[in-house]
């Protein structure tokens, strides 16, 4: 818990979020989804100092490793929309890296498993 001085988590409640946003609309649904995986890129050394609160505790929680867009929101209790807004702008200034989510695997055949149990069964029993 923070003290009466220290600002903390309830900061953000105060504070528009096209303020915190700085105006910028949505990015494109596919450039930024609800599980695309994202990371902080290069060194924390090298990180610029104009970034906004917001924007520095994203970069903070991303170098840790890879998150989804909803598990960074979660983290921040941000709203998304906000959230993607300035993971957007990260991307494009550099210094956040995007991945977009692992592809589903394809359904094996059901006849092709059938047949591997049906084997499995005659050779064992």
């Amino acid at each position: 818990m923070t003290g009466p001085d220290e600002f903390g988590p309830a900061a953000a409640d105060l504070v528009r979020p096209y303020v915190i946003t700085k105006g910028r609309g949505l990015p494109d649904e596919a450039q930024l989804s609800l599980i695309t995986l994202v990371t902080a890129a290069g060194d924390e050394q090298q990180r610029p100092t104009q970034l906004s609160p917001e924007e520095q505790n994203l970069l903070d929680l991303c170098a840790a490793g890879f998150l989804s867009v909803a598990e960074i929101a979660g983290h921040t209790r941000l709203p998304m929309g906000v959230v993607r807004i300035l993971l957007s702008a990260l991307t494009e200034r550099g210094y956040l890296i995007t991945r977009p989510p692992v592809q589903r695997a394809p359904l094996t055949d059901r006849h092709l498993l059938e047949e591997v149990l049906h084997g499995l069964r005659a050779k064992f029993g």
